[in-house]
């Protein structure tokens, strides 16, 4: 399970560290990819696996899964980290995250986003002051 919030920098190279308590679950890769939001979402790569199946076994019209999938596979990027904890961000995903120099990653239950800072203190602000309403509407007869 991911949880918290780390700020970094992304290094002259475009590579952003992953937080340390992370690294060992992405021993066998990081799969990045843009989110609907404007950040990167990064994926284990067993994680990615089942999202895969998932869509392939999705009830939606084949015209909407098309769509879905040209979205998210066509964004995506297969990498690893290096030896110094660090993974490189594409160009087109750093573009599309508004991301030049500091970078938030956020644990998000089981996977990953990668936030530009100011973009991301706008988006924890709306998801935080609507989180209790959502909360209340999951509870049974609004108790």
């Amino acid at each position: 399970m991911f949880y918290g919030e780390f700020d970094y920098r992304l290094d002259e190279k475009g590579r952003l560290m992953i937080p340390p308590k992370f690294r060992n679950v992405f021993k066998d890769g990081v799969v990045l990819t843009s989110s609907a939001e404007n950040c990167i979402t990064a994926y284990t790569t067993s994680e990615w696996t089942k999202l895969s199946d998932s869509l392939t076994s999705n009830p939606l019209a084949r015209s909407k899964m098309r769509r879905l999938n040209r979205a998210l596979f066509a964004t995506a990027f297969s990498t690893t980290i290096d030896n110094q904890g660090r993974v490189a961000i594409p160009a087109p995903l750093r573009d599309h995250a508004q991301i030049a120099e500091e970078a938030v990653v956020v644990g998000v239950n089981t996977y990953l986003e990668i936030w530009n800072k100011a973009l991301w203190e706008e988006e924890k602000a709306a998801s935080q002051q609507q989180a209790w309403q959502i909360i209340e509407s999951l509870e049974p007869n609004g108790k």
